[in-house]
C-alpha cells in the first residue's frame, strides 16, 4: 500500500467516524429523551467549553502561570469580564477588553 493511499484511506475513516458520531445525534434526537438532570448540565456545557479555551490563553504568560496584576491578558480579561457582566454587550465587552490589552502591551 502507497503512503496516498494510505493517507486517503485514514482521511475516510475519520471521515465516516466523524459523520456516524455526529450524524447520530441529529438522526435520533428526536427519539432521545435525556433525564432532567442531564439536560440542566448540558446548559452550561458551551460556558465550560469557552472558560476551557480562554483560561489558558489568560493566565499563561511564557509558558508559565502567571496571576499577578502584571499579566496584561488577565487584567484585560477581568476587565472584559466585568464590562459583560455589568453592560450585558458582546460588543462593549470586546471593545473593552481588546482596548486596554492594546493600551497595557503598548505603555506597560
Amino acid at each position: 500500500m502507497t503512503a496516498a493511499t494510505t493517507i486517503w484511506l485514514a482521511i475516510l475513516g475519520v471521515s465516516l467516524t466523524t459523520l456516524l458520531t455526529r450524524g447520530s445525534f441529529v438522526a435520533f434526537a428526536a427519539r432521545l429523551k435525556l433525564p432532567p438532570l442531564v439536560e440542566a448540565a448540558l446548559r452550561f456545557a458551551p460556558a465550560a467549553v469557552l472558560g476551557a479555551l480562554v483560561l489558558p490563553a489568560l493566565v499563561l504568560r511564557q509558558g508559565h502561570v502567571d496571576v499577578t496584576l502584571t499579566n496584561p491578558r488577565l487584567m484585560a480579561g477581568l476587565f472584559a469580564a466585568i464590562v459583560m457582566w455589568r453592560s450585558r454587550s458582546m460588543i462593549a465587552a470586546i471593545i473593552a477588553g481588546m482596548g486596554l490589552a492594546t493600551l497595557l502591551r503598548l505603555y506597560a
